[in-house]
């Protein structure tokens, strides 16, 4: 029988798809014959970037500051279509530009231009406090000017020596609070029936989806590690600008009377609760900048140089071979998924991977790695951790370095360390698991939609989602959830050298910042990347080595478009950033939910773990 043609419409609809995956393809690739003329062009003529032979460093991050670049599209950059909020700065970069510029004889000060800063989080803005600490302690002075300061930008600008901010500017701090959508009602409106399966009293991933609010347990746990960071944060401000924590929190509770007192003017009550040195326009800014600098450039600007470029050029100069002893540092950020993934997002097949480069390599004596993850699938998470295993096996100390957090699946991965260190505002623990399986009988007969059949098993047909749960399928669920509680109890024990009792009793799902995390043994020092860089040295013996960030390989390139990409273009929509921002609660949720690929549906995550 002959085969039947596709007809004319799906015909033309696929002749549409092949032209534009065509003229996709074609547009990257022009861009990056481009992107090699113009580096052609660049090298040949000498105009390479350079540091001013006196000037200052700029620290001028943008957007988010992360511990590993997210994969970005080269054509999404080149049309455009990111988000201004969607740009990152990698924070190894700032605290490597900080601590090179201290002993530059060309770098003569620091200025701090924040307002392109979107969201450090104060875990990350701790260890950039301790690098400006170095900087300051060479005899350099640090200055912050901004127009106006958010939370995350005042904590940071207040690091400096001096804090000077725009007449027509503000100081806008409100406290750290987790506030999230609840779909319960709206769930019961459209007849989802929502299976939970979960251990733990305090594990309320799920909570949003079977309640219409936060349960006391949840609001218990999450208001004593949220008091911990605000303490932090309140206790930083208050140490830099020589008042009292309260003075902060008055700031915030009374602001309304203050404005009142000073007729509305944000700039002058903020100068008048000590929170700046002084009002500046960008012009008197720059001229002020200038006299402590000690030079300006050809625009008639203080002369300085931002601190990207400022490392590209030290990398430049200081090219040597690899060191023959290495301690190897793994990042490890985003959500854990199974299989393979881009940067940004914890594979558990990719992390593994570049797990065992680390572990084959001769000349990586040891592993740092760096975990920024509430968790994510089990699955993945065993995964990495077995891969981990198979490290110290081969003889190489591992130890872990958390980020804002590692929560969850990320303390999952973390528990079979040498040592763990974390920041005192760091997100851990969240020790307990859970499933979900939502079934839509309810809707379909609402529909008037009916479901019937026959099956040679009482689990035939028991997951279709068009169906109610058969008890048989629910009571496994559970159970495989419990032994997954049980398991993950048995490997804190196992990594931790604690009895499974003392496990049980800071386990329960809940959320602990990194000080009570120490204080219970789920963790072992307070510190920085550098300081557990340290830690893994003397575990394996060093004294001399050097960093290497161990990674997927990039093709040449991927190496010149990844480079390139961020640097001639810049997405610039508001219109599509404000509708972003309305929209990102439920976005948030959406997300989780298309990410999640466990094979069994077993999760590890921590949902309250967005760090401040």
């Amino acid at each position: 029988m002959e085969e039947k043609k596709p007809g004319f419409i799906r015909r033309s609809f696929r002749l549409m798809g092949r032209i534009i995956g065509w003229l996709r393809v074609a547009l990257v690739n022009l861009f990056f014959l481009l992107s090699l003329v113009m580096l052609v062009v660049l090298l040949s003529s000498g105009e390479l970037p350079s540091i001013p032979e006196k000037g200052a460093l700029i620290l001028n991050p943008q957007g988010v500051i992360v511990d590993q670049l997210s994969f970005s599209d080269p054509l999404k950059n080149l049309m455009g279509e990111s988000n201004p909020e969607d740009q990152e700065t990698l924070l190894q970069d700032m605290l490597d530009a900080i601590l090179l510029a201290k002993d530059d004889k060309r770098i003569t000060s620091l200025v701090m231009e924040l307002d392109f800063l979107a969201h450090a989080g104060i875990s990350k803005m701790q260890e950039i406090a301790t690098a400006l600490e170095q900087f300051r302690a060479s005899g350099k002075k640090i200055i912050a000017v901004g127009d106006y300061y958010t939370q995350d930008q005042y904590w940071l600008a207040t690091q400096a020596d001096e804090v000077y901010m725009h007449p027509m500017g503000a100081v806008f701090m409100e406290g750290y609070g987790l506030y999230r959508n609840y779909f319960k009602n709206a769930l019961d409106k459209l007849q989802v029936n929502f299976h939970v399966f979960r251990v733990g009293e305090y594990k309320s991933a799920l909570e949003p989806f079977i309640r219409q609010d936060m349960s006391a347990e949840a609001k218990e746990a999450n208001l004593a590690w949220l008091n911990v960071l605000w303490q932090q944060y309140v206790q930083g401000v208050a140490e830099q600008r020589d008042l009292r924590p309260d003075d902060i929190n008055r700031y915030i509770n009374g602001i309304d009377k203050l404005l009142a007192q000073y007729q509305g003017n944000t700039a002058t009550a903020a100068m008048a609760a000590g929170l700046v040195d002084g009002l500046k326009t960008r012009d008197e800014s720059s001229r002020y900048l200038a006299s402590i600098v000690g030079a300006v450039n050809e625009d008639g600007l203080y002369e300085g140089v931002g601190f990207e470029r400022y490392l590209w050029v030290k990398n430049y100069e200081n090219h040597k071979e690899k060191a023959e002893q290495q301690i190897g540092i793994i990042v490890a950020q985003g959500m854990i998924v199974d299989g393979e993934q881009p940067a940004g997002t914890i594979g558990g097949d990719s992390l593994a991977k570049i797990i065992r480069q680390a572990s084959q390599a001769p000349d990586v004596k040891a592993v740092v790695l760096r975990i920024d993850s509430g968790g994510g699938s089990a699955f993945a998470s065993e995964v990495i951790r077995s891969e981990l295993l198979l490290l110290k096996e081969a003889g190489k100390p591992l130890v872990v370095s958390m980020g804002s957090m590692a929560a969850s699946g990320g303390y999952w991965i973390a528990s079979p360390a040498d040592e763990i260190w974390a920041t005192p505002t760091t997100l851990t623990g969240s020790i307990g698991i859970f499933g979900a399986f939502p079934t839509l009988e309810k809707t379909y007969d609402k529909l008037g939609i009916n479901t019937d059949g026959v099956g040679t098993t009482q689990l035939a047909g028991a997951m279709r989602v068009d169906r109610p749960l058969q008890p048989l399928a629910e009571k496994a669920i559970q159970s495989s959830i419990e032994y997954g509680y049980r398991r993950f109890i048995e490997i804190v024990a196992e990594g931790r050298d604690m009895t499974k009792a003392d496990v049980q009793q800071v386990a329960e799902g809940r959320v602990w910042s990194g000080v009570d995390a120490q204080q219970l043994g789920l963790v072992d020092q307070l510190g920085g990347l550098d300081d557990a860089v340290e830690s893994a040295a003397r575990l394996a013996s060093l004294e001399k080595y050097e960093r290497q960030v161990i990674e997927r390989p990039l093709s040449p390139r991927e190496k010149i478009l990844k480079q390139l990409t961020g640097v001639w273009f810049s997405p610039s929509s508001t219109v599509f950033s404000q509708l972003n921002r309305w929209l990102s609660p439920v976005m948030e949720r959406l997300s989780f939910w298309q990410k999640m690929n466990d094979p069994k549906g077993v999760y590890l995550y921590c949902s309250d773990c967005i760090a401040p």
